[in-house]
């Protein structure tokens, strides 16, 4: 039951079924990890935890998905009412493919996080990240003011662009928080120009609000696929008192910087968070776009 829960899952009630011969068989090689020492208890729980958060998302959306496109495909060919049998008999026929796509997605990250957690030499529980935020501004009015299909055409628009520019750049996307992307880069370089590419991108799209980005560098805690420490909360606010597609750093970001051919740095008024305390803000531009303002 703690690996159940841990899932994310609840109790069952009372004399329900819910187990069958997959879940005995699933059971006995977690608990053969634990038994052959390969893992703890309290390291499975914690991967179980882990894992658990991520395959819930994953499966909302896949779950999303073929309900929405059963209801589509009726939808053009006419037939009306209730479409649970399509999207079941859809999910059916996926499934086999799909649990394979999965897998082969999960080793591939796997291997990418090793590579990483070996590079950084395993030693201390941080490691020094640059951090960034990106959010759409005039969200909650779009949000009031669109249908449901134009607001599902612009957020999948929005997580396509991020997810292809973040990596294009260098970095990984840790989340998407609603409207709001969180990404990280090996370097402030790196992520400077995430940011400013992002900026650009979203200005320069019709279909698109504007982004405005924070960005932010330090040590960090990994911690279940995330990232949590001072770094992360300073870039998290930035993000609030940047203008739309302008960039604002933290002092630490600009130092990290260094001096840039291409690169600007205007120095802004200092400005209180709360939690945090006074902090100067930072506005990061190419020397270019400057020039043309």
């Amino acid at each position: 039951m703690r690996l159940w829960r841990a899932m994310g899952f609840p109790d069952a009630p009372e004399g329900e079924a819910l187990f069958g011969d997959f879940d005995v068989e699933m059971l006995r090689a977690a608990f053969g990890l634990v038994s052959t020492g390969a893992l703890d208890l309290t390291r499975l729980l914690a991967l179980t935890r882990a894992t658990g958060q991520a395959q819930s998302r994953a499966a909302e959306s896949q779950a999303r998905e073929i309900v929405e496109g059963a209801a589509m495909v009726g939808a053009d060919t006419g037939l009306t009412g209730d479409h649970s049998e399509a999207a079941l008999i859809t999910a059916r026929l996926v499934a086999p493919g799909l649990e394979r796509f999965i897998t082969y997605t999960w080793r591939r990250h796997l291997l990418d996080a090793m590579s990483r957690e070996l590079a950084a030499g395993g030693e201390g529980i941080t490691v020094t990240l640059a951090v960034g935020f990106a959010d759409l501004v005039g969200f909650t009015a779009l949000s009031q003011q669109a249908s449901e299909s134009e607001l599902f055409t612009v957020m999948s628009r929005f997580e396509d662009l991020a997810y292809d520019l973040v990596a294009i750049g260098g970095g990984r996307v840790v989340k998407m928080i609603g409207d709001e992307v969180f990404f990280v880069a090996d370097s402030a370089r790196s992520a400077a120009d995430i940011g400013l590419t992002l900026a650009n991108a979203y200005a320069s799209d019709d279909q698109l609000p504007d982004v405005r980005v924070g960005l932010a560098i330090g040590p960090v805690v990994p911690r279940a696929g995330d990232y949590l420490g001072p770094p992360v909360n300073l870039a998290s606010r930035l993000v609030n008192l940047a203008r739309p597609a302008s960039v604002l750093v933290s002092e630490e970001f600009a130092i990290a910087l260094g001096e840039a051919e291409d690169l600007q740095l205007r120095r802004l008024r200092s400005r209180s968070l709360k939690g945090i305390g006074r902090v100067p803000t930072i506005l990061l531009r190419r020397k270019d776009a400057e020039a043309r303002s």
